[in-house]
């Protein structure tokens, strides 16, 4: 089932707030969206499984960046949030 907004939110709080650990568990729930598949990808960058990252940004299907950046995957997570209303 998709996240709510909501809920994709709060995963992206903690996300900012580098707080992989509190995301998760969010963000594992949805395995089919686009941006929480991301935002599951930006946990792994995190954690630094960079082949569990990789798979999830297939899922999002999303490029995996050359450098991955935890802080910059967060801020282009946050614009497409805002983007969605």
């Amino acid at each position: 089932m998709p996240l709510s907004r909501s809920a994709l939110k709060r995963a992206l709080e903690h996300l900012q707030a580098r707080d992989w650990q509190a995301a998760h568990p969010i963000v594992q729930r949805d395995e089919g969206s686009p941006l929480a598949c991301w935002a599951h990808g930006i946990v792994h960058i995190m954690e630094g499984d960079l082949p569990n990252a990789r798979y999830w940004y297939g899922q999002a299907k999303r490029a995996f960046p050359a450098k991955p950046d935890a802080t910059s995957e967060t801020r282009a997570l946050r614009r497409a949030l805002d983007q969605k209303r």
